[in-house]
C-alpha cells in the first residue's frame, strides 16, 4: 500500500484536505471553514485490488483547480474523488482504469445520484462526482467500482458529516 499516484488533482486535493479542519462536538467554530473529518477508513483492499475514496466540500478547492476540472466550488457542495489501484509484488500500487457508479443519501433517506466523470491525467485515473448538500447533512456514499477486463463489482460504503457554509 505504499504506492504514490502520479498526477496534480491528487496533489491539490490532498493540499486542500491537510488544511481542513474536522468536525467538532459544538459544531463549526465561528470563522473557520468546516468539512468533513474522515471518521471511516479511505480505502478498501479487495486482494491486489484497492479502492480509494474521499469527499470534501467542493469550496475548498482552490479556484484554477476547480475551473480546470469544471468543478462547481460552493460550501453546499461535496466532492466525491475515487481511485483504483492494483497492489504490485514490491508494495507499489499502478492505477487501474473501470467504471465508477456512486449514490449518496442522507439520514432521511433522501438519494442523491452522483454522475461520475473520469479524469486522466498521465497513467494516473480518477472518477469525481459532485452532490448537493443542505446545511448539515451526514451522507452514506455507496461506491460500486468495476476495474477494467473485470466482472466483479467491488462495493464500498462509507459516511460523512459535512457542515455547509
Amino acid at each position: 500500500m505504499a504506492g504514490r499516484i502520479a498526477g496534480l488533482f491528487p496533489l491539490l486535493l490532498a493540499s486542500a484536505l491537510a488544511g481542513l479542519t474536522g468536525c467538532n462536538q459544538g459544531g463549526p467554530a465561528e470563522g473557520i471553514a468546516q468539512s468533513a473529518a474522515p471518521s471511516d477508513p479511505t480505502s478498501h483492499d479487495f486482494g491486489d485490488l484497492q479502492v480509494h475514496y474521499n469527499a470534501v466540500r467542493s469550496d475548498v478547492l482552490a479556484p484554477e483547480v476547480a475551473r480546470a476540472y469544471s468543478i462547481e466550488r460552493s460550501a453546499n457542495r461535496v466532492l466525491l474523488n475515487v481511485s483504483l489501484l492494483r497492489e504490485n509484488a514490491d508494495g507499489t500500487t499502478t492505477p487501474v482504469d473501470g467504471t465508477v457508479t456512486a449514490t449518496a443519501y442522507n439520514l432521511n433517506g433522501q438519494l442523491k445520484e452522483l454522475a461520475m466523470r473520469r479524469v486522466t491525467e498521465g497513467a494516473s485515473v480518477y472518477f469525481i462526482g459532485e452532490v448537493g448538500i443542505s446545511g448539515n447533512e451526514i451522507l452514506v456514499f455507496d461506491i460500486n467500482a468495476v476495474p477494467a477486463g473485470q466482472k466483479t463489482k467491488l462495493t464500498v460504503q462509507f459516511k460523512r458529516e459535512f457542515f455547509a457554509g
